[in-house]
């Protein structure tokens, strides 16, 4: 099994050369109504057997992004990069799965992949795990997707891998279902009205 840190060095070797884009400026969202906690999904129980010391579940404070300028540059980086350097392919395509939550180590994947991806390097460079919550929606078509929900001093933004810019929440056209808990990434909570949960992701 390839190592998780040794896996983030693969996928991403020679991104810390990209040159830097331009400030996106200063920027406010709102903040997401929080519920009660609820079932964690299957692709995310599975992406933690997989590797080990991936899922610390040792419970941290809540702790926010302070979104300065610096930060939406590095983060604006690393949403393009990722969304460029990994070609979109569905896990049944891919791994002859249903579902399957994985780092895309061969440039391949679908949603979650990209949003683990981009969890992992935006941790590496020093955001605070508790505010990079992998997050389920459900799309237009009521197709279950994941996103990165991102919780800053400026309220809640996501990344999306079916777009290159950093949005309030609100302003993503999804419904959302459930992400992590800020204390603890195994423990997933509600967001809003109880919802049905998509048993998959898929785009």
């Amino acid at each position: 099994m390839i190592r998780a840190g040794t896996a983030a060095m693969v996928i991403c070797a020679g991104w810390l050369a990209l040159e830097r884009p331009t400030s996106a400026g200063a920027v406010e969202a709102s903040y997401a109504a929080v519920g009660q906690e609820t079932s964690v999904p299957y692709g995310w129980v599975d992406f933690c057997r997989r590797y080990e010391g991936e899922c610390n579940d040792e419970r941290l404070a809540p702790a926010d992004i302070n979104l300065s300028a610096r930060a939406l540059r590095e983060i604006a980086r690393i949403n393009r990069w990722v969304n460029a350097h990994v070609e979109p392919l569905s896990d049944m395509d891919h791994w002859g799965l249903v579902d399957r939550w994985d780092y895309p180590l061969d440039g391949k994947g679908d949603c979650e992949d990209y949003a683990l991806l981009k969890r992992k390097m935006l941790i590496e460079l020093g955001f605070p795990r508790q505010a990079l919550l992998m997050t389920v929606v459900k799309d237009e078509s009521q197709e279950g997707h994941a996103i990165l929900t991102l919780k800053t001093n400026r309220g809640e933004f996501v990344l999306d891998n079916l777009n290159d810019d950093m949005k309030p929440w609100t302003a993503a056209a999804y419904r959302f279902v459930k992400r992590q808990s800020q204390e603890n990434p195994n423990v997933w909570v509600m967001l809003g009205a109880p919802v049905d949960a998509p048993l998959t992701t898929a785009r």
